[in-house]
């Protein structure tokens, strides 16, 4: 079958990567795609995504079997919708279940009525009752703006002049709501599940490295590198996570009407007090993807298919457990503020000459046979290995390689898994 791939980023290259290795793949075009994304097929910048009527015609036109989209944006918007009334299968939630993604509020809704682990929270849509909140709750504590943020949107504020800045910046548009929660203890973690609106099946873990500077310091980002698996949860604790947050928020939609089907990924705070949901995504992380679809050992295409017709029981998404993944961010300078488009980049082909390794391009074009950076976020340089020891080790090895000065890293991916595997956890 054709395949339709929506997205540009570093998750649509690793999509990109796996979708092509099943034997149902027989075209994949990438709207509007990146550098990397045609060497795996078609890219299609002149397909506008924005515009469902042209993406359905597009699918028409191409005898598109299958629509894979990548990032939160289309899906919040009904894409999805459009193309399953005019006959199209598209993986990923309708408009209505993306909301788990699309408002925090209505995630801490529905994990209230629903009794899913998270932070304690309120919804505020006026600055004086959200400030006499903070003041009554105190510091630290979390305000989050409701709406979709690129990963951004987010203030883990340690002091109350910090929220009160946050609340303000964040309530100054007409319109805008926040929550405010709890600040939860713990280690982060990613949990992953295939969902068919009533069932769900693990798809992998990882861990992702959101701060823009080493030691988890500086602004949020959309993520500056992951690895998975995430070994902190072990299987007894992803036992706990299906059973006390997935298949009630699973059940939750069922029941309003709007059953989740798609990737369901759970950001996750291992706390004392057992797992809790810090909030969802409705797609396949970034730069989470990029570090589970290498470990991939068997064929997606079906898995997806699964979820689209509504029956994934049967489905086993098997991993590679004797590797591990890990995938470093390199950023252009300035990044999460304003950056500069148009610098050279020259050393993929020797990066990825080492073993193992896999360069997946986000923020880039192509200019005169010259790769160009064209974003925040850029590369997303992947090493695979026995250990998480000789994944990291291999991956800034390949960065080395790497001829972009006006770029940067973080050069501690990864050193919670490492410490614990040096202690003897394995991976």
């Amino acid at each position: 079958m054709n395949i339709l791939l929506i997205g540009s980023g570093g998750r649509e290259h690793a999509l990109a990567y796996a979708l092509t290795k099943s034997p149902l793949c027989d075209h994949l075009f990438s709207a509007p795609g990146n550098p990397g994304t045609a060497a795996f097929g078609e890219n299609r910048p002149d397909l506008d995504v924005a515009d469902p009527a042209a993406v359905c015609a597009f699918c028409a036109a191409h005898a598109i079997g299958l629509v894979v989209i990548g990032p939160e944006v289309p899906l919040v918007a009904g894409l999805v919708d459009d193309l399953t009334v005019a006959g199209i299968r598209a993986f990923g939630p309708t408009r209505a279940a993306a909301q788990l993604e699309g408002s925090k509020g209505f995630t801490k809704d529905l994990c209230a009525e629903y009794g899913i682990p998270t932070a304690a929270f309120a919804r505020f849509t006026e600055l004086a009752p959200a400030l006499a909140y903070l003041a009554e709750r105190g510091a630290p504590i979390v305000v989050k703006a409701d709406g979709l943020a690129a990963g951004k949107g987010v203030v883990v504020a340690e002091t109350l002049d910090q929220a009160r800045a946050a609340v303000r910046a964040m309530l100054g548009d007409p319109g805008a709501e926040i929550v405010i929660e709890e600040c939860l203890f713990g280690e982060e973690a990613s949990f992953f599940a295939l969902c068919d609106g009533s069932r769900a099946v693990p798809v992998g873990t990882a861990q992702d490295h959101k701060r823009v500077f080493d030691g988890d310091r500086g602004p949020n980002t959309g993520g500056m590198g992951a690895y998975s698996p995430a070994t902190i949860l072990t299987p007894a604790l992803e036992r706990t996570v299906m059973e006390t947050i997935i298949a009630p928020t699973l059940a939750g939609m069922r029941a309003r009407g709007m059953p989740f089907t798609g990737i369901l990924y759970a950001g996750l705070m291992l706390t004392a007090d057992g797992p809790k949901l810090i909030e969802y995504n409705t797609r396949f992380g970034d730069p989470e993807a990029q570090v589970l679809m290498p470990r991939l050992a068997g064929d997606l295409v079906p898995a997806l298919l699964a979820a689209c017709d509504g029956d994934v029981s049967g489905i086993v998404i098997p991993f590679d457990e004797g590797r591990a993944a890990l995938t470093v961010v390199m950023a252009a300078a300035g990044y999460p503020g304003a950056v500069m488009r148009g610098s050279v980049i020259r050393g993929v082909a020797e990066a990825e000459a080492g073993d193992d390794v896999i360069v997946f391009q986000a923020g880039t074009r192509t200019e005169d046979g010259q790769l160009l950076a064209d974003g925040g976020r850029v590369l997303t340089v992947t090493a695979l290995g026995a250990s998480m020891m000789e994944a990291q080790a291999r991956a800034y090895a390949a960065i080395a390689r790497i001829d972009w000065p006006e770029g940067f890293c973080r050069r501690d991916i990864g050193r919670r898994a490492v410490a614990r595997e040096v202690a003897g956890g394995g991976i």
